[in-house]
């Protein structure tokens, strides 16, 4: 069976001022690519067959960083986007936390009933990334594999993989240069092409 090696991208600017990005494609910040080259020496005895990122920018640059320093190709899937936030996008949690608050706790105790105005529903999020990784899945029957994502892409995709509720791994606070080993335990993960 497959083992994934879920990587969280780095940093961004966005990230260290507390704000929520969603599809808002940044860069990594100085301290971000210094985190993930500290985390490209960890994951050097890996042997990871192979290496994908989302499309983000941060996820780009973190996967190219790990791909350099591991001798492997970093492969750029585009339908791994992160969720799209609509019009919260680039305002800080604080402000959306004091202006929102029921809205905003709702948003943190169960992600799949809240859609951020001109936004996306995490379920729609969760049925495009089901639907890219099944691709990866079926690709990759063994071996070991790395996914870069931000979050709260990250947590989605976690979620998927290991068939659990998405509130018990959606993020209070982003994590970024960190990694986890996860072995896919859902069929429909790997079942089919269908949803």
């Amino acid at each position: 069976m497959v083992q994934i090696v879920l990587i969280r991208a780095g940093a961004t600017d966005f990230d260290e001022q507390g704000r929520i990005q969603g599809t808002l494609d940044i860069p990594l910040s100085s301290a971000g690519k210094d985190a993930v080259a500290r985390l490209s020496e960890q994951l050097r005895t890996a042997d990871l067959d192979a290496l994908y990122s989302a499309s983000c920018q941060s996820a780009v640059e973190t996967a190219e960083i790990i791909a350099r320093e591991l001798g492997v190709k970093a492969k750029k899937i585009d339908a791994l986007k992160n969720v799209d936030h609509g019009l919260w996008q680039g305002m800080l949690v604080d402000e959306v936390r004091r202006k929102h608050p029921k809205v905003f706790r709702q948003w943190q105790e169960e992600p799949e009933r809240v859609c951020p105005p001109e936004g996306e529903m995490v379920g729609e999020a969760r049925q495009r990334i089901a639907q890219a990784l099944k691709k990866v899945l079926k690709k990759h029957k063994k071996g070991k594999i790395g996914i870069v994502a931000p979050e709260p892409l990250a947590s989605l995709i976690a979620s998927y993989l290991t068939d659990t509720d998405l509130a018990h791994r959606w993020p209070t606070v982003n994590g970024h240069a960190t990694f986890q080993w996860i072995v896919p335990e859902t069929e429909q993960a790997v079942a089919s092409d269908t949803p």
